[in-house]
C-alpha cells in the first residue's frame, strides 16, 4: 500500500512539474510572434496488480499523455486567406495613390486649359506679338507637363517593380525555410517539444508567404505541409522538402507577370492575394493610364498641327507644325515653334498682318471636338475614383482580417492571468503530490517500526 502511495505520489510529481514547465514556457513566449499556446494532456496511469491476474488492478497514478499545440487550422487558414486579400488590397492602393499624385502634381489639366485659353485669347487680337508669344508659351507648359507626368509615372512603376521584385527574392526565401521545415518535422518525435516549435516555425513561415500571396494548403500526417501559390489550381511551391523558385517577368508595357520554375516546364502563376498581386494591379492600372495620357497628347499634337499647317501665320507664310510630329506620347512631346509669330491665325493664302482669324477658329473648333480638357479631366477621375472605390475595399478586408486575427489569438494566444491561474494550480498539485509521497514514507515507517 505504501509503495502504491509512493509511486502515485511520484507520478503526480512529475506530472504537475512538466505542467509547470509548460506553463512557464507559455508566460515566457507571451509575446513571441508566431507561438501557440501549450497544454498538458493528463491521463490515468494503471497497471496489472502483482499477482498477474486481470481482475487485481494496481492503481498507478497519472501520466503526461502528451503535451498539446492549441492550434486550430481553420482559423489559421481564415488568418491566411484574409490577410492575404488585405495585403492585396494595401499594396494596390499605396500604387494607386502614387500613380494619382504622379498624374496630379504633373499640373497637366491646368497646362491644357491654359493652352486652350491662350487661343481664345488671341483670337481678340491676332496680330498681338505678346498674345502669340504667350500661346507659345502655353505650348511649351504643355510638352512639359506631360513628359513630366511621363516620367513620374515611369518613376512609380520602377518602384513597384522594384517593391515585387523584393517580395519574390523574400518569398523564395521563405519557401526555402518551409521546406527546411518540412524535412525536419517528417523527423520529429509525436508531440515532442521540438516538433511543437517546428510546427510554430510552419505556420509562421506560411502566414509570411501568404502575405506576398494566395495560398493553399495540404497537411501530412507528420505536420509537413505541401503549398500551392494561387489558391488550389496553383502550381506547387513547397511539396515535401521541395522549393520551386518563383520569378517575375517585365511586360513591354511595365506590368509583371509570376512563374513557378516547376519540374519539368515553368507554370505560370496567377494571383489574387497577396502584396504582389497588388502590385501587379497596379502596375496594369498604370499602364492604362499611361495609354490615357499618350492618347491624349497625340490628340494635341495631331489636332494642332493639322489645324495649323492649314492656315498663314502673321508674316504671311504657310502654317508650320507648332510640335513636334513624330512626338506622339507623354514622354516625347515636343515644340518645333520658336516664335509665336508661327501661330497661323489666318486662313490660307492671306497677306502678312492680317486681323483674319478663320484659320484660328478652325483650329479651335477641331480642338473642341476633341475636348482634350475634358479627357484630362477624366483621365485624373478615372484614377481618384479608382482609389477611393480601393479603400472603402482596403478598410471592409481590414476589418474582417482584423477579426479573423482576433478570433485566432483568442484561441491560441498565451493569456497571462489564465497562466498565472494555472501556475498557482499546478504548484498546489506538485506540493499535495509531495505530500503524498511523505504519506507513503510514514505509513512504511510505521510498518517497519511493529513488532
Amino acid at each position: 500500500m505504501s509503495s502504491d502511495l509512493l509511486s502515485i505520489g511520484r507520478s503526480g510529481v512529475k506530472a504537475a512539474r512538466i505542467a509547470l514547465d509548460v506553463t512557464a514556457q507559455n508566460i515566457a513566449n507571451a509575446s513571441t510572434d508566431g507561438y501557440v499556446r501549450r497544454s498538458v494532456s493528463l491521463s490515468e496511469l494503471s497497471s496489472t496488480g502483482f499477482q498477474g491476474t486481470v481482475r487485481d488492478i494496481s492503481l498507478s497514478g497519472v501520466r503526461v499523455s502528451q503535451i498539446q499545440r492549441n492550434a486550430d487550422a481553420f482559423r489559421q487558414s481564415e488568418v491566411r486567406r484574409t490577410g492575404a486579400d488585405t495585403a492585396r488590397a494595401d499594396a494596390e492602393v499605396q500604387g494607386l495613390e502614387s500613380i494619382e499624385a504622379a498624374v496630379e502634381n504633373s499640373n497637366a489639366y491646368t497646362a491644357v486649359t491654359g493652352f486652350l485659353s491662350s487661343l481664345q485669347q488671341l483670337r481678340q487680337n491676332p496680330t498681338d506679338t505678346s498674345l502669340r508669344a504667350s500661346v507659345l508659351e502655353a505650348a511649351r507648359n504643355v510638352t512639359g507637363t506631360f513628359q513630366i507626368a511621363s516620367q513620374e509615372l515611369d518613376a512609380v512603376g520602377t518602384g513597384l517593380r522594384f517593391t515585387a521584385s523584393q517580395g519574390v527574392t523574400e518569398v523564395n526565401r521563405l519557401a526555402t525555410e518551409l521546406a527546411r521545415t518540412n524535412l525536419r518535422l517528417s523527423r520529429a518525435a509525436d508531440a515532442s517539444s521540438d516538433q511543437s516549435t517546428l510546427l510554430d516555425q510552419r505556420d509562421t513561415l506560411l502566414q509570411q508567404i501568404s502575405q506576398y500571396g494566395d495560398v493553399a494548403t495540404t497537411f501530412a500526417n507528420d505536420g509537413s505541409v505541401q503549398v500551392r501559390l494561387g489558391g488550389t489550381g496553383g502550381p506547387l511551391l513547397v511539396d515535401g522538402g521541395t522549393a520551386n523558385a518563383l520569378s517575375s517577368t517585365t511586360a513591354s508595357n511595365g506590368a509583371i507577370s509570376f512563374s513557378l520554375a516547376t519540374t519539368p516546364t515553368t507554370s505560370s502563376v496567377t494571383l489574387s492575394g497577396g502584396s504582389l498581386a497588388g502590385q501587379s494591379l497596379a502596375l496594369t492600372k498604370l499602364a492604362q493610364i499611361h495609354d490615357d495620357l499618350d492618347a491624349l497628347v497625340k490628340d494635341i499634337v495631331t489636332t494642332v498641327n493639322a489645324g495649323n499647317t492649314a492656315g498663314s501665320d502673321l508674316d504671311g507664310n504657310a502654317g508650320a507644325n507648332i510640335f513636334d510630329p513624330a512626338g506622339l506620347t507623354a514622354a516625347t512631346m515636343t515644340l518645333t515653334a520658336t516664335s509665336g509669330r508661327q501661330i497661323a491665325t489666318a486662313i490660307a493664302g492671306a497677306a502678312a498682318g492680317s486681323r483674319d482669324t478663320g484659320n484660328l477658329d478652325a483650329l479651335q473648333s477641331a480642338l473642341n471636338a476633341k475636348d482634350p480638357a475634358i479627357a484630362m479631366d477624366q483621365v485624373l477621375f478615372d484614377i481618384s475614383a479608382t482609389v477611393n472605390g480601393r479603400k472603402i475595399t482596403r478598410d471592409a478586408l481590414k476589418t474582417i482580417s482584423n477579426s479573423a486575427s482576433t478570433a485566432l489569438a483568442a484561441q491560441s494566444g498565451v493569456d497571462l492571468d489564465t497562466e498565472a491561474a494555472n501556475l498557482i494550480r499546478y504548484q498546489q498539485a506538485f506540493q499535495a503530490s509531495g505530500r503524498i509521497m511523505q504519506v507513503a514514507t510514514t505509513l512504511f515507517d510505521t510498518l517497519l517500526n511493529i513488532r
